[in-house]
């Protein structure tokens, strides 16, 4: 695959995103058989737009973190894409659905990284030792894919349909939670929608944050001191409205909340 079809898969969905549209996915345009290394090369290259552009990068965020889910693509690992500064909502703000295309919002934790994490073999107990603060998250994910049609590295080249983020205010050390038992509730408009609990996240959310670090060293990268990951989701995802107000809340870790804008 030349770095021509790469980069041209990069522009695409850069530009979806930008003029908030969906698109054909990126293996029915450009390449049927696109691997799961040349998506994470697209993914590469749509970050470093984004770095050019002058955004920030808060962190990595987990996908795919359900066994059941790796049934489901015939996968053996999750996947992990990139949140950026543009992303994140404040606790109790507007997400503006103009802003998106077809967003849906689920449950997670996330890990405040103390001390850099570098592959491979590394443990969750490793990860834990190295956790300055846990803190609760609703993640609003949206593909960029019509239909929410794609394949595994269509996802993967879509920065694994991140888009934003709402972190809550709670900041708690790790070592004061079971966080396999942690469980969470998401609600729309005082309706319960989905629950769910850490174990959720490959038996334990620290799991997760391990498997990121080993992937990274595939490619000579580390977890960095200062990171703030997303572990992957407790709950289902939600399909999101003009008007819904959103509210996860997590055991121990408080409530985290949004409106839906116009």
């Amino acid at each position: 695959m030349t770095i021509e079809i790469i980069k041209k898969i990069a522009d695409y969905l850069v530009a979806a995103e930008v003029e908030k549209r969906e698109v054909v996915k990126v293996s029915k345009v450009f390449k049927p058989d696109l691997t799961v290394d040349e998506a994470y090369q697209a993914q590469e290259l749509l970050v470093q737009k984004k770095l050019d552009e002058g955004h920030k990068i808060i962190g990595p965020k987990m996908g795919l973190t359900s066994k059941a889910k790796w049934d489901q693509m015939g996968v053996s690992e999750p996947i992990y894409g990139y949140v950026f500064d543009y992303m994140l909502v404040n606790n109790g703000g507007v997400l503006p659905f103009s802003e998106l295309i077809h967003p849906k919002v689920e449950a997670e934790i996330a890990f405040l990284i103390g001390e850099d994490i570098e592959g491979p073999g590394i443990t969750g107990a490793q990860v834990l030792a190295k956790t300055q603060y846990i803190l609760p998250a609703l993640e609003i994910i949206d593909s960029r894919y019509e239909n929410f049609n794609f394949t595994l590295p269509d996802v993967i080249a879509d920065n694994a349909s991140t888009s934003r983020v709402v972190f809550g205010n709670a900041l708690k050390k790790p070592s004061e939670f079971d966080l396999e038992l942690v469980g969470a509730t998401l609600s729309i408009n005082g309706q319960l929608k989905e629950l769910g609990a850490g174990a959720a996240v490959l038996g334990h959310p620290a799991n997760s944050i391990a498997v990121l670090a080993n992937m990274l060293a595939r490619k000579g990268d580390k977890i960095k001191k200062g990171d703030i990951i997303l572990s992957g989701a407790i709950t289902s995802a939600v399909m999101l409205r003009v008007g819904d107000f959103v509210s996860g809340k997590f055991d121990g870790l408080g409530e985290v909340t949004f409106f839906v804008g116009e």
